[in-house]
């Protein structure tokens, strides 16, 4: 009896584990992501005080931006294949129980 209630258990547990890893996955992106936007942010502080010009300051304000822009498109990006990873395996794990409980392979 205890090897049959293992055997059911096995696709929770392989969900939870689909689940962790990608929790896992996006807490890791999200990490690195704020490192960047905060490394951004302290170089553009640097760079500040070498502005001589309001064209210099308006030419630093725009390669922040655009930095910004980069790192939260990359960010998004990696998030997204994070995601449609857990979904198809997700997808998978379905289908091979449905298929154990219905008897088709």
């Amino acid at each position: 009896m205890t090897k049959q209630f293992n055997e059911s258990m096995a696709p929770f547990r392989e969900l939870v584990n689909i689940q962790t890893k990608m929790l896992e996955e996006l807490t890791r992106q999200q990490m690195e992501c704020t490192k960047a936007c905060l490394e951004a942010t302290m170089q553009q502080s640097s760079e500040l005080q070498k502005c001589k010009t309001p064209n210099d300051l308006i030419e630093l304000q725009q390669a922040y931006a655009k930095e910004l822009e980069t790192t939260l498109k990359a960010a998004n990006e990696q998030n997204m294949k994070a995601l449609t990873a857990a979904q198809q395996a997700i997808q998978q794990l379905t289908q091979n129980s449905l298929e154990a409980f219905t008897g088709k392979k």
